[in-house]
């Protein structure tokens, strides 16, 4: 005769497996509808600088029409309020801080091509950067606005013309203050092309 409390192992193994099976299948079933259920309300991003394999390549944008494109994008840079003051009154050891800030910013829009590798050469037809100073706060806003008649938008153009625009604020003012941050470098608004316009909200 078995011993009972075997018996009752047995038992007990097979409820575990029969457990263990159910919730493998109801698990798998949930996954598979949840799945389907995703696809149809998200659908799958496209890459369009991918390729089929996956590898990198720049779009073909020759069947586009020219249209006119504008893009601002702004950043901060946040330092000691002394330091905004002595910008806003000329006062850096290395000149006119804002006046090379906006030099550099314009000459590094007109080269995003050769610094960010799929962006296409465009012809820009407009670059502005400004800047406001807020010395309570320690802070400079850059904005750059960027214009061309093309077949591609100048988002990057915009956001290149405020990262150099940033970086070079640093060094002119760096033996001041080490401590300068770079912050919030972003795309504000876009508009002209397929995608239409972007505002950020």
């Amino acid at each position: 005769m078995e011993n009972p409390y075997c018996q009752n192992l047995l038992r007990w193994n097979r409820y575990v497996n029969l457990t263990k099976k159910i919730y493998c299948a109801n698990l798998a079933t949930i996954f598979k509808t949840t799945l389907t259920t995703t696809k149809r309300i998200i659908p799958m991003v496209e890459f369009t600088h991918l390729d089929e394999k996956g590898s990198a390549k720049m779009v073909d944008v020759s069947a586009k029409e020219s249209t006119l494109r504008e893009a601002v994008a702004q950043g901060k840079v946040l330092m000691n309020p002394n330091t905004v003051t002595a910008i806003d009154h000329g006062e850096m050891r290395k000149g006119d801080v804002f006046g090379v800030a906006r030099i550099a910013g314009i000459m590094a829009a007109k080269k995003t091509s050769d610094i960010i590798p799929m962006c296409h050469p465009l012809e820009l037809t407009e670059i502005n950067i400004d800047f406001s100073s807020d010395i309570e706060k320690g802070e400079i806003t850059i904005e750059a606005r960027v214009k061309t008649v093309g077949k591609t938008g100048v988002e990057m153009e915009a956001m290149t013309a405020v990262s150099a625009a940033a970086l070079t604020i640093y060094d002119m003012c760096k033996s001041a203050d080490r401590g300068i941050i770079l912050s919030d470098i972003k795309l504000m608004t876009k508009h002209g092309g397929k995608s239409g316009t972007f505002v950020r909200k």
